[in-house]
Parts: C-alpha cells; structure tokens; sequence
C-alpha cells in the first residue's frame, strides 16, 4: 500500500494526486508508468507517471475519472492508502538532441507529457507543446508547461482559447504552413493519437506515441495489451507502451478500443 500526500481535482473528472513511494521515485524515467488498484476489490489500471521527487520520495500520477476503478480513486482522500501501486514499469521515452520537437497531449495526456518535456529540455531540444482539451476551463498545468516549453500552442473544441478545433487539427496547419520538426511526440487518447501519426505521415516526421490500451498484469503474461507493430506482435507493457505511429496497425488498435465497454456498463449498474 502507499499513502496518498495530495488529492485534488485539478478540471472536472480530471484529477492529480500525489503518494509516498521513495523506490518508485529513485527508479523513474520519462514514460514510464504504474499499475495501480485502489482498493482489493478493483481491477488493475495503467497510469503514466507525470512528476516525481527523488528527495521526498513522492510521486505524483493524472488521471481521467471515467470508469468505475478511476471512479474509486477519485474518491479517496489525502491520508488514505491505495491498495497496490506497482512500478516504475514499461520502458522509458529516449531522450536524446533530436533538435525541433512537437510534444502533444490531450485531456489527461497534458500531465504525461510533462516529464517529458523536462527531459527534452534538459537535453537541449526546442520543444513546441500542443495542448489541447474541449474548453479552456478543462485545460491544467498552462502555468507549469509554459515555464519549460519554447512555446505552447492550444488548441480547444469550442475555440474559447487558442484555435479552435483539436491539437492535430493545429498540428496538421502549422505543417502545411511550413513548420518542420524532427520528432513528434503524443500521448493522449487511442484516436488522438492516430490522427497525429496520420497528419505526420506525409512529411516523414518520426512520431512516438504512447499506446494507453488494456493492460492487466502489466508484465506482458496476459498478453491483454498485445498490438501490431511494423507486422509484428508487442506488447504496450513491455515492449511499451512508446511506439513508432507509422509502423502501428491502426485498424486493430481502433478495433479493440472498446473490447470491454459492455463489462463497465455492467461494473457501474451495480454500484
């Protein structure tokens, strides 16, 4: 078990919150993610790790309330503890000088992204970040971002800040306008993700994405997380969850994206 240090909801459904976890904290690297329960009768679900402090030993996790486990996270409190909280796992983001960089993230992909981009910097890369939510009221972390980023760019559905339209949709103008980068990068949700690989594709820009599907164990044994990559099968847990967008077999991923819909409509009937 870990205790939670901080709670909060930072935008609706969208929530932060930090635990005591030293080893987790003296072990992470960019990307990287747990697998948390938070009680014993939840199931296991995959969070990308957004922020940690090696000297406090605390490590600070973005979720999106959308389900009945997330629904049970979001209600603990700062004090309670979180029944199992397992990692660092998956493999890290590499990092290197790659020179321009667009980093986008999407609703609660703008929190994973954030480590990231540190990680970016420090290398010495010119980072664009490209975030986007529906409103300007569900965006977070502006403040935080704009600190380290070269630049921010938003993007929101009703167009009250930034353009209006999504983060790809931007993505996609700045290219035809000229605007070149050596590496994108996306976290965000499976559809999100897609589009940006697809807008990238035409001017073969590398584009990472991070492959948030299914996991169970988190350790590759169930093989819940499987997926097709350049006509090969990996898995997000192990062999991931960063992958090359191009190389993806979209089709699958798109596929499976609601595989057990039918079981959370049935998990939240019976609360």
């Amino acid at each position: 078990m870990v205790k939670i240090i901080e709670k909060e909801q930072i935008v609706p459904n969208i929530h932060c919150c930090v635990v005591e976890s030293p080893e987790i904290a003296q072990k992470v690297l960019p990307g990287q993610f747990v697998i948390v329960i938070p009680d014993e009768y939840c199931e296991r679900i995959p969070i990308t790790i957004s922020d940690w402090d090696a000297v406090k030993g605390t490590v600070t996790i973005i979720f999106l309330e959308v389900g009945t486990t997330t629904q049970r996270l979001a209600e603990l409190k700062a004090g309670d503890e979180i029944y199992s909280f397992t990692g660092p796992l998956g493999k890290p983001f590499e990092i290197d000088n790659y020179g321009t960089v667009a980093l986008v993230g999407g609703c609660y992909g703008i929190g994973s992204i954030y480590s990231v981009l540190r990680a970016l910097k420090e290398k010495g890369n010119k980072v664009v970040v490209y975030s986007e939510a529906r409103s300007k009221f569900l965006l977070y972390w502006n403040k935080k971002l704009e600190e380290i980023a070269d630049e921010v760019r938003y993007s929101t559905v009703d167009g009250s800040i930034g353009t209006k339209g999504h983060s790809h949709d931007r993505l996609e103008a700045d290219l035809k306008a000229g605007t070149m980068y050596n590496r994108v990068i996306g976290i965000g949700c499976t559809y999100m993700m897609y589009l940006i690989s697809q807008a990238t594709r035409p001017y073969r820009i590398k584009t990472i994405v991070s492959m948030n599907t299914v996991m169970i164990d988190g350790t590759g044994m169930c093989g819940a997380c499987r997926l097709v990559v350049d006509g090969k099968t990996k898995f997000a847990c192990v062999d991931g969850p960063h992958f090359d967008g191009h190389l993806i077999d979209w089709d699958i991923v798109l596929s499976r994206r609601k595989i057990y819909l039918e079981e959370e409509i049935l998990s939240q009937e019976r609360q």
